[in-house]
């Protein structure tokens, strides 16, 4: 890579892009000091490469680029040769956004990328992971199956407005992670913040909507058939994510939260002066995001700054690089795994 490239290859902030949904609220900014636009703000895409909302470049040579313009020049420099397959198909693999679920979510499932290739058009799959910032008391998310629910049952409760007794809800609170995988049937409801980390998709099928209706006045299409094809009808009371320690250094807590087939979500707790060293060493991209305190990235002699609630893309062919805390913080690393 020649001197010039290598200009080229540095970590990459991006301008969000807010979605609208009418489940959506003012707590990016009440909570995050977001700019936001007026009205209901409902998701906040912080790095995509989805045609429907790109992101652009917040600074650097690459500033005003779309994520996917950036990928289109740097390819494998940027995704790394564990993505060589969704390279092919010209898409980054992976999708962040925060969630303001000032009302509740519909009730949802994901397909995987086999069902989702034949029955939308060649699209993703989609894979998740929730992880709560915020949660007011009492705040719960539906996660799973209840005890005994049968794909008749479930039929049945549909057609009777009675789903809410098939759901299995959970409890959360700001630090709880929840693994979502294709065919899990789950909903944010009323009172939660959380950050998302999933397959660069958008496809939902939508099976319940609390009875409200668009702003048209009619209630939101729902998706039953084909989110009875694709529910998982084993995934019954599933568990909020425990971390897994990888290590623990002074100054350092470093766990895994998530090992998918898509991606893999590590945290780290720094105190005020504690780093991480890492490498990207061509195999795959990082992204790192800073949820609590401050810190900044190091490479090559520079440094940006990161503050919560924000993310950062570390491309494949970085190189050495150090995540330092400023002060007392918590990050998620994502990063690509072997099997991805």
């Amino acid at each position: 890579m020649t001197q010039s490239e290598q200009k080229h290859i540095y970590p990459l902030t991006f301008i969000p892009v807010f979605r609208d949904y009418i489940w959506g609220g003012r707590h990016l900014g009440t909570l995050f000091g977001r700019e936001l636009p007026p009205g209901i703000v409902a998701e906040s895409w912080d790095i995509s490469g989805h045609p429907s909302s790109p992101t652009k470049v917040a600074s650097g040579h690459w500033e005003g680029r779309t994520l996917n313009e950036v990928l289109e020049e740097l390819g494998t420099d940027l995704v790394g040769t564990r993505s060589s397959e969704m390279l092919t198909r010209g898409k980054f693999p992976l999708l962040v956004k925060l969630l303001d679920a000032n009302a509740s979510l519909s009730v949802q499932v994901h397909p995987d990328d086999p069902y989702a290739r034949a029955h939308e058009d060649g699209e993703l799959g989609k894979s998740e992971m929730w992880y709560v910032l915020h949660a007011e008391p009492d705040a719960e998310l539906v996660y799973g199956l209840a005890v005994g629910v049968t794909p008749e049952s479930f039929r049945e409760a549909i057609e009777n407005s009675t789903l809410e007794e098939q759901l299995h809800r959970v409890p959360i609170a700001a630090g709880d992670c929840v693994h979502i995988s294709p065919g899990t049937v789950h909903s944010l409801l009323a009172g939660a913040v959380v950050a998302e980390i999933q397959q660069n998709s958008d496809t939902t099928y939508r099976v319940y909507d609390w009875g409200r209706v668009g702003e048209d006045g009619e209630p939101r299409p729902l998706h039953v058939e084909k989110a009875l094809d694709v529910i998982d009808w084993q995934c019954v009371e599933p568990k909020k994510v425990e971390p897994e320690p990888i290590a623990e250094e002074e100054g350092m807590e470093h766990s895994l939260l998530v090992r998918d087939p898509k991606f893999v979500v590590e945290r780290l707790v720094l105190e005020s002066g504690a780093g991480f060293s890492g490498r990207c060493d061509g195999t795959t991209f990082e992204i790192w995001g800073c949820l609590e305190g401050a810190g900044h990235v190091g490479w090559a002699g520079q440094a940006l700054p990161v503050e919560a609630v924000r993310f950062v893309l570390l491309p494949a062919a970085l190189g050495e690089y150090v995540i330092r805390a400023e002060e007392s913080g918590l990050f998620l690393r994502v990063y690509m795994g072997d099997n991805s």
